[in-house]
């Protein structure tokens, strides 16, 4: 089939190319190389693609990308929390407003093909919690006092009480809490709004934390496996905010990209939200142990550093039983010899 893959060039995009190629799938790709993700354009571009460079936000642009196309992968996003709220508007205008025009080309063409969507895990907000006294706790905003004091894990809201971390399930509530976060929850809300009235399959997949070969480096918009990894290029330890603890699911880019062509080729009806996750979750300082290990004896050891990101959350990691018994997922890319892999790869 001819595959519409939007962020073609950029990290988890071009992985999702590859892997379409490879399967014998005709690919076309849009992608605006935003300066944001590319100083130059990659040399990673698969030759079995065909690509287009421009904004989606262009209707233009938009409707010659999906002209002849029976599917599409939209992965084209700004990423990650920014520098602070002056970055509002542009996570609005690449992620929510693109997405309503190359909504609105598909529509202009009857579209009834599947759509993927790249989501994320932080339309959850915190992840999932479980109180001892009253079951499951969704935790409010962590306090400013507390964060302050040391004091990182969000207490039971009922009763002030510790909180055990629990895998968070799609059937959670959603509560972004930044900028990005709003703008991915609106973006699911849109595409699965076009699938109702046209009668699309459409999928979401709530990637956990991404990291591999092509990440983009050490910017406001990378994510923390690229910090930590541009660091200790560089002669420096990596910084570890908190103490360290907070957990998150950390999954190979080859196994999204893999997700991804099972979600486009699914025989699927209506729409889905899924996490895309190992089920393996580990803690921040555990990643900065495993890139420090895979970097050898010289490397500088992590420094936890206390502090903390305002918009940040302390444990997100999932439950993947709905992606494997929706699409057959199942992330095989074991933690260690991912980060010794990323370790050494080629960066943005």
């Amino acid at each position: 089939m001819r595959v519409l893959v939007t962020g073609g060039a950029g990290f988890v995009g071009s992985h999702v190319v590859d892997a379409l190629v490879a399967g014998g799938h005709d690919v076309v790709v849009v992608d605006l190389l935003h300066p944001l993700a590319h100083h130059t354009k990659p040399d990673h571009l698969n030759d079995g693609a065909e690509y287009r460079f421009g904004d989606l936000a262009d209707p233009e642009v938009a409707a010659d990308a999906v002209a002849g196309v029976d599917a599409v992968c939209h992965q084209a996003a700004m990423v990650g929390l920014g520098v602070d709220f002056a970055d509002a508007p542009d996570y609005v205008s690449h992620n929510d407003l693109a997405t309503a025009r190359l909504l609105a080309a598909l529509h202009g063409r009857r579209f009834t093909g599947p759509i993927v969507l790249a989501s994320s895990m932080v339309v959850y907000g915190e992840g999932g919690y479980r109180c001892g006294l009253h079951g499951p706790a969704r935790p409010g905003e962590r306090r400013t006092d507390d964060l302050s004091e040391g004091r990182f894990d969000p207490p039971c809201p009922a009763c002030g009480g510790p909180l055990e971390a629990v895998p968070v399930t799609e059937s959670a509530p959603v509560d972004p809490r930044n900028v990005y976060a709003a703008t991915k929850l609106h973006q699911e809300h849109l595409v699965a709004a076009f699938g109702r009235e046209h009668g699309a399959a459409t999928v979401a997949l709530r990637y956990h934390n991404v990291y591999g070969p092509r990440m983009p480096r050490d910017t406001p918009y990378a994510g923390v496996a690229s910090i930590f990894r541009s660091a200790l290029e560089a002669g420096r330890a990596p910084q570890v905010f908190e103490d360290g603890g907070q957990r998150r699911d950390f999954v190979h880019v080859r196994d999204v990209a893999v997700a991804n062509v099972l979600a486009l080729t699914a025989d699927l009806d209506g729409h889905h939200a899924l996490n895309v996750a190992t089920g393996n979750p580990k803690s921040v300082l555990d990643m900065a142990r495993a890139l420090v290990a895979a970097f050898g004896p010289d490397a500088p050891a992590p420094e936890v550093v206390g502090g903390w990101r305002p918009g940040d959350v302390r444990h997100v990691f999932a439950s993947p039983e709905r992606a494997r018994a929706v699409l057959g997922f199942e992330a095989t890319v074991p933690f260690d010899v991912g980060m010794g892999e990323f370790a050494s790869a080629a960066l943005r």
